[in-house]
């Protein structure tokens, strides 16, 4: 029973096992969810305490769960698109609750539309240093730094092109 949760969590509810692009799939219900959250006006100190909750949680599922899947970072394994998409987007999340810019849904739809590209691009090509994790970590925090490292910067130059472009 708790292996069939644990797989769920791991495959987003199903997400994993779409037979078509289930990385990209997981990404864009990740916004989704966040764009959910974001017209909800959920705390965002309480989000983040469960991101790191899920996050940690999602690690450890993956090293205990790994034989059940064809290898550690099996491609039905997608939290670890949710747990980047979701780094990538908490920044904004938070900046724009604090400012109490609420109402302003059009900025965060227009950050969570470059996040997702830049995530994806970054989830994809593997560029340095999140190949070496991917290459040399081979355990659950492998598998998810990976792609935390692509969320991060995916908002790092969200940041800068607003803040200092823009």
């Amino acid at each position: 029973m708790i292996d069939k949760i644990g797989k769920n969590i791991l495959t987003l509810f199903g997400i994993g096992y779409f037979k078509y692009a289930p990385g990209t799939t997981a990404s864009i219900v990740t916004c989704a969810f966040w764009l959910l959250l974001y017209s909800l006006k959920i705390n965002f100190l309480l989000l983040g305490f469960l991101y790191l909750i899920i996050l940690i949680y999602s690690i450890i599922l993956i090293d205990k769960l790994s034989k059940k899947f064809s290898e550690i970072d099996a491609k039905e394994i997608v939290i670890d698109e949710f747990s980047g998409m979701s780094l990538a987007l908490f920044p904004f999340y938070a900046y724009l609750g604090i400012k109490g810019w609420w109402d302003s849904m059009d900025d965060f739809v227009i950050a969570v539309i470059a996040c997702f590209i830049l995530f994806r691009f970054f989830d994809i090509l593997k560029p340095f240093p999140i190949n070496l994790i991917d290459k040399k970590l081979k355990n659950g925090l492998g598998v998810v730094l990976d792609d935390v490292v692509a969320g991060i910067f995916s908002s790092l130059i969200v940041w800068i092109t607003i803040f200092y472009i823009l």
